[in-house]
């Protein structure tokens, strides 16, 4: 069996290369794209409505050659986006797409789309002699966006790994908000259960053709948030598909079979408890615990009484007049937070809580965790999530996802190569229930992590220092926002 880690960075760096990696390892850097200091509060209302939309929250208004491959990931915009690249056609044309576990199809913008920005790379059919184009006119709606194109099938390759006819969406309109600098489109790593296109996703059909060792991948991410030498694309981090990076993460892997494991859409598990200080926060019980674990999307986003329930446990909050469902805090509090999913107690570096200063001179800063489902008339059940956990929680531990032997989520401590401390987590406990209220396997590996609880390993970020109060959110007349969401991975998160 050979082994591909490959990762991306815009400067030289071998520092996340295992010293003994296997001789046919090849270990490419990613690239990440980061962003000024100064944060865009419109950036963040629109990846709140993206996410509305995405998870259906309606608003009333409106042995061969099977291998492990390690992607290197790009952080766009001080970990608003992350992505990875992915060739298509004969010869190859690269794009950069965001890495999404909250979707199922690839999409890219072609030389067809008149509403894409000139800077877009796009994807020119005419230059491929491999491509099979489709009159088949088809539609992906994220909430306050959209896409719309052809279906093809042409060659596509990841990594190195490559299939001659995967489907795809080669968008020819699309809404100004959806991408973003180099990104041209999405590389979605969810189920077929919920693909527009009604295609099989790519990590998936490469596992069924057998090109992998596993049907699993894995993402470590970076955080830049807190890094004022950041600039707009930086090393993102690594994705590994079909297997995982034991470089990179720091004992047990805690696996948590999916609550649709049965029958998968998205990557749901069940919420198991938010701790702030120590102490727990009131959740309401049941289907609202769903949660999507979604590495296309920067936030947190969860019901609204729990979300209230939470910035109600701290002095200072505030509800923000101007963006729905966001609260903002005192900047010069540290939010100590905590999440689990029925094992251990992973922490929040307090910098991802802080998504930087309302305007340069306010004392507030904008939080990581916002109303979901505000406004919105779907109710809890029907296998919708009223949670979606992003990279606020994601750039704190190894997360691992794999359909086999059934299908999991997984989550490990960041290994000191991945700049976590690779202490071991306690259990975690449920606190009481109600907080006093305020003013308002190597890399070529697979995974053998012990499943459900039976982890003991819990991760911290990097670059701890938490310079949230010298950032800004500042408020922007206008933001062409990206689609993902949430480190794009890079970008765009954005």
């Amino acid at each position: 069996m050979h082994s591909l880690s490959l990762l991306s960075f815009l400067y030289a760096s071998a520092a996340l290369v295992p010293a003994g990696a296997a001789a046919g390892s090849l270990h490419v850097p990613l690239t990440r794209r980061a962003g000024a200091s100064a944060r865009d509060l419109a950036y963040y209302q629109k990846q709140a409505e993206h996410l509305r939309g995405k998870y259906n929250f309606s608003r009333p208004s409106t042995e061969d050659k099977r291998e492990v491959v390690g992607e290197g990931i790009t952080n766009q915009g001080a970990d608003s986006t992350y992505f990875g690249a992915v060739e298509i056609g004969t010869p190859p044309q690269t794009f950069n797409v965001v890495l999404d576990t909250g979707s199922s199809d690839l999409w890219v913008a072609s030389t067809e789309c008149r509403t894409c920005s000139s800077s877009t790379p796009m994807f020119d059919a005419s230059g491929s002699s491999s491509i099979q184009e489709s009159s088949q006119a088809t539609t992906i709606q994220y909430g306050s966006g959209a896409v719309r194109g052809s279906l093809a099938q042409d060659t596509v390759s990841l990594g190195g790994l490559t299939l001659s006819d995967q489907t795809f969406l080669a968008v020819s309109q699309t809404t100004s908000s959806l991408l973003d600098g180099s990104l041209s489109g999405i590389l979605g790593l969810a189920f077929p259960a919920i693909s527009s296109t009604q295609s099989t996703p790519l990590w998936l059909a490469l596992a069924d053709d057998g090109q992998l060792d596993a049907s699993e991948f894995a993402f470590y991410i970076t955080r830049l948030i807190d890094d004022t030498s950041a600039t707009q694309e930086d090393y993102g981090g690594i994705f590994t598909l079909g297997g995982v990076n034991e470089s990179l993460y720091s004992g047990d892997i805690e696996f948590h079979d999916l609550a649709n494991a049965n029958s998968p859409t998205f990557w749901l598990l069940e919420l198991g408890g938010i701790t702030l200080n120590g102490q727990g926060i009131s959740l309401t019980s049941g289907d609202a615990l769903l949660s999507a674990i979604d590495t296309g999307t920067t936030l947190i986003g969860g019901p609204t009484a729990d979300v209230n329930n939470f910035w109600a446990a701290i002095d200072g909050s505030e509800q923000i007049e101007s963006m729905d469902g966001f609260f903002s805090f005192p900047c010069d509090t540290e939010l100590s937070v905590a999440m689990s999913f029925g094992g251990q107690s992973w922490a929040i570096n307090p910098a991802d809580m802080n998504l930087g200063r309302l305007s340069r001179a306010s004392n507030q800063c904008l939080g990581g965790i916002f109303d979901l489902t505000q406004g919105s008339s779907i109710v809890s059940g029907g296998g919708n999530p009223n949670w979606v956990i992003g990279d606020v929680f994601l750039k704190n531990v190894y997360s691992v996802y794999r359909t086999d032997p059934t299908p999991s989520v997984g989550f490990a401590a960041l290994s000191s190569n991945a700049g976590g401390s690779g202490t071991t987590s306690v259990p975690f406990t449920t606190p009481p229930a109600t907080l006093t209220t305020g003013t308002i396997g190597t890399p070529a590996g697979t995974s053998t992590g012990s499943t459900t609880s039976g982890g003991s390993s819990s991760g911290s970020g990097s670059n701890n220092d938490n310079n949230a109060s010298s950032r800004t959110a500042a408020v922007a007349p206008a933001l062409a926002v990206g689609i993902a969401l949430m480190a794009t991975f890079m970008s765009l998160v954005r």
